[in-house]
């Protein structure tokens, strides 16, 4: 069997890396990939968008299966083309990822469906948006409607503070955004649960807490994840029990009423509040960094996984995951959500001493000349699993400082929520 893994992040590396373990596969492409999944698999350079030039390239290095990544090509309908061309692809169709597509379609399957989530309005101009603001409390949440790399989050708490957002916003600064949501601030602890799904049903896929913000304590501008632990140190029976039945399995049904039925990996966003679930966000593909987090404790062969999903008996396979704690560590490059530089040689990068604890896996990064340049504002996730979260953040901190890249910075204290609480 030969499997293409389609993008260029951690969270590749990290679904390469997992596959690789399968006696199953017999060969694993990286489409386009990074200089880590360059070390354990084929990269393709071939731009993930033009899908008529990726399915002539996949079709000559006779791929089975394609696995979708990011959630761009997802929202384009990737999918969709694929399935016409009778090639495997597992990943939502197009109407479906519309869930991470527009925030605006997720809000009104939500109602349609008693889902619980924060009161919000959508608005295209910033009148509108103004009488909303004023009738609400603050803080209060701003949202671009359609994706934005994770960024497209502003949590305001003046008035002036909420009319720039949505000035932004509705300006252009998110080229696939012409609408902005405003919602109401929930006071709780953020939560990720995962899921993956076929026509016929679903299985718990892991749950993690990711951290967005780029400052300790978690403050600062919105990035894509400045690193995540898992599993989520707030899950437990009756707050799993009332994610499935009030979020979960609406959402679900909800798409087969409107004949689309979910196909692939589905990641909630929660926000909990008093161990009540309500849905802030979904993603229509595995997170990043928590990707990186949870497939390092699975235990049941990958490939086993995929294939059950595909053949749409997902709901017979039994998932086993190890005991312990993991947790991911993102490296990033100076200036990051903002302005960085990039083509940065990463020297040291060889000179680490990693044990079957600790991995490093590549995200904005490329090899020319047998060295390892960064090309991105996210560069390496370092991952050490641990029977306790204090421990694998130690390890992982050490590991960074050891490699001392004078252009990298990263979170100390990922996980702080969860380590203080257990102290």
């Amino acid at each position: 069997m030969n499997i293409a893994v389609l993008g260029s992040g951690g969270r590749e590396h990290a679904l390469c890396y997992k596959l690789k373990e399968s006696r199953k596969v017999q060969n694993i492409f990286c489409v386009p990939g990074n200089a880590g999944t360059g070390k354990i698999v084929k990269n393709l350079n071939i731009d993930i968008s033009n899908f008529q030039v990726l399915c002539k390239e996949l079709l000559k290095h006779n791929v089975n299966i394609i696995i979708v990544g990011p959630e761009q090509p997802l929202v384009d309908g990737i999918v969709d083309f694929f399935n016409k061309k009778k090639i495997l692809i597992f990943g939502p169709d197009k109407f479906a990822s519309q869930l991470e597509g527009s925030k605006y379609f997720t809000k009104l399957l939500c109602d349609q469906n008693n889902i619980p989530t924060a009161k919000f309005g959508v608005f295209n101009n910033i009148k509108d948006a103004e009488i909303f603001i004023d009738k609400n409390k603050f803080p209060i949440v701003v949202k671009a409607d359609g994706l934005a790399a994770g960024k497209g989050v502003y949590i305001c708490q003046t008035k002036n503070h909420a009319i720039n957002a949505v000035n932004e916003i509705l300006s252009g600064k998110f080229i696939s955004s012409s609408r902005v949501l405003i919602e109401e601030f929930l006071i709780g602890e953020e939560m990720s649960y995962f899921i993956i799904a076929d026509k016929n049903g679903y299985k718990f896929f892991g749950s993690a807490q990711d951290h967005k913000r780029v400052g300790e304590g978690d403050t600062g501008p919105n990035t894509g994840g400045m690193g995540a632990y898992s599993p989520s140190s707030i899950i437990n029976n009756e707050l799993e029990k009332k994610i499935k039945r009030k979020i979960i399995e609406p959402t679900l049904n909800g798409l087969k009423k409107l004949n689309h039925p979910y196909i692939g990996f589905l990641y909630a966003g929660l926000m909990i509040v008093n161990n009540e679930p309500y849905l802030i966000e979904y993603n229509v593909r595995m997170g990043d960094p928590e990707c990186q987090t949870i497939l390092t404790l699975l235990e049941t062969d990958f490939v086993s996984i995929i294939e059950a999903a595909i053949k749409n008996k997902i709901s017979g396979l039994e998932i086993l995951w190890k005991k312990e704690k993991s947790m991911c560590i993102v490296l990033c490059s100076k200036g990051y959500p903002n302005a960085y530089k990039k083509n940065i040689e990463i020297d040291k990068i060889n000179n680490l001493i990693l044990d079957k604890k600790s991995l490093v896996l590549h995200a904005g990064t490329y090899e020319k000349d047998g060295k390892i340049f960064s090309n991105g504002g996210r560069v390496l996730n370092f991952i050490t699993l641990s029977n306790n979260l204090l421990e694998a953040r130690e390890r992982g901190n050490s590991l960074i400082k050891k490699l001392n890249w004078s252009n990298g910075f990263f979170r100390k204290d990922i996980g702080w929520k969860s380590i203080i609480k257990n102290k």
